[in-house]
């Protein structure tokens, strides 16, 4: 299938490593011209900028170097984000003030940014990172998963606000991925658990313990960067305002 890409330039935010990494290729795999974003250090690529997305000034410097180069954004993937292992009895003011900051306020200070061009090309895709944690939140990083709810909302609503503009906004919410970081603690676990460390084994370790889901295993990072590729698309133009579950079937 010919998603149609050629030609269309796309920032991913948070593409310098893992999903982000992942999604950036595929969208140029497809064609498109695509710039790698790095929080704190520029991406050896081609197309690459660097800027702290969590805060007013390193959204500015992200789009002040995209107009550099000389190139309007026609497709925004908000991937970067990120939490920690904070409980309720933890999370005080300032990390639920710290969680908004990096998982919403980063995505709309981009989207803000970006829209204009957007509008002038009568022609756009804004995708936001989510998770299914919050259609099914744990008790554990309570503000996180708020803040990813709120990042999902303010999609619906943007969507809403484009209307007639033919930019489509929408979320992709993964389940369990397998990164790094996934595979690491995963794999310690099970040899705590004097269980074996091979992945296929681990995998249903995963699935047993925290995720159970009809496919039986978890997301691969290319299976989630197909997903956004294809909503990126002019083949998608019909998807708008939604949420879209990538989990197996767990939820």
């Amino acid at each position: 299938m010919d998603l149609q890409l050629q030609g269309k330039t796309a920032l991913v935010t948070g593409s310098d490593k893992r999903t982000g990494e992942t999604i950036a290729e595929a969208l140029a795999a497809e064609g498109a011209s695509v710039i790698f974003h790095g929080n704190d250090v520029c991406p050896a690529r081609p197309l690459a900028v660097e800027g702290d997305v969590t805060s007013e000034a390193g959204c500015e410097r992200v789009l002040e170097q995209v107009a550099a180069m000389g190139l309007g954004i026609d497709i925004l993937v908000n991937n970067y984000g990120t939490t920690d292992n904070h409980r309720w009895q933890e999370a005080d003011t300032a990390k639920w003030l710290e969680m908004y900051q990096v998982n919403v306020l980063s995505a709309v200070r981009m989207s803000q940014g970006c829209i204009a061009a957007m509008k002038a090309r009568n022609w756009g895709r804004i995708i936001n990172l989510g998770t299914v944690g919050t259609f099914q939140p744990a008790a554990l990083r309570p503000a996180y998963y708020s803040a990813k709810g709120a990042l999902a909302t303010m999609a619906v609503s943007l969507a809403r606000e484009l209307a007639g503009t033919g930019i489509t906004v929408n979320t992709v919410s993964p389940g369990f991925v397998r990164t790094e970081q996934v595979e690491a603690g995963y794999r310690r676990l099970a040899r705590k658990l004097g269980r074996s460390e091979d992945w296929d084994e681990v995998v249903k370790l995963i699935v047993e313990r925290d995720f159970p889901n009809p496919c039986g295993r978890i997301a691969e990072r290319q299976e989630v960067a197909d997903l956004v590729t294809f909503l990126c698309s002019p083949r998608a133009d019909f998807i708008n305002g939604q949420n879209l579950r990538i989990d197996g079937g767990a939820h």
